[in-house]
């Protein structure tokens, strides 16, 4: 698959024309794709000029739509709630760090669908689509100044025993062909806003608490 013919490309385009901007030139700097063939990120050169006559920054990481995932995990007997957080190293800065669970929207995957398979890849727990909610309607842009990357945050509240909640602590996930080495965490729900360093996910817990008009 070439750049031009992956989904992810296509669809920062229509949304550059659909706002109106006259592209004159985009020229491909580096691409990185799946074993499938399907585009992963790529990074291009954009000459185009806005309605207003301006020339737009021209450098894009073109990353396509993320889903960020709380799972809230919710003692049945005292309502105490849990995050089941993943932990994993970054290149951000080469440490760990603590997540919800994320992924990204491969071709034209739902990226509701893409929600309820990335939380059993990286947690284990595997959920019925009812049980995972949408928390925004629009993508929320991560980088408007750099990338096309957008999110759409979700959650997921289960009712279990104490015992079941902790047997998800501390699990090897995530899948090795994708160099995923994931260790999953069950922090107190509110700790979670101070072990989390990902904005992403310090959004999506966020979110959730202003669905459930809670304030943190």
């Amino acid at each position: 698959m070439s750049l031009s013919s992956s989904p992810k490309f296509q669809l920062w385009r229509q949304n550059l024309l659909r706002h109106g901007l006259e592209i004159n030139k985009i020229e491909e700097v580096f691409t990185r794709y799946k074993s499938d063939g399907d585009l992963l990120f790529g990074l291009v050169l954009l000459d185009a000029t806005t309605p207003e006559g301006d020339k737009i920054p021209p450098v894009c990481f073109i990353k396509g739509l993320i889903v960020s995932v709380l799972v809230c995990l919710i003692d049945e007997k005292t309502g105490e709630k849990y995050a089941l957080l993943v932990r994993q190293r970054r290149i951000c800065n080469g440490d760990f760090v603590y997540e919800t669970v994320a992924g990204m929207v491969d071709g034209d995957d739902d990226p509701h669908t893409v929600a309820v398979k990335e939380t059993a890849e990286e947690t284990g727990l595997v959920v019925h689509p009812s049980q995972v909610i949408l928390l925004n309607e629009e993508p929320h842009y991560v980088s408007t100044g750099t990338s096309d990357e957008a999110m759409f945050f979700y959650y997921c509240e289960l009712e279990m025993s104490r015992e079941k909640i902790f047997s998800y602590h501390n699990q090897q996930q995530g899948l090795i062909s994708e160099h995923e080495r994931i260790i999953t965490e069950v922090v107190p729900l509110m700790q979670g806003l101070h072990l989390i360093r990902n904005v992403n996910g310090l959004l999506n817990i966020h979110l959730y608490l202003q669905q459930k008009g809670v304030k943190p």
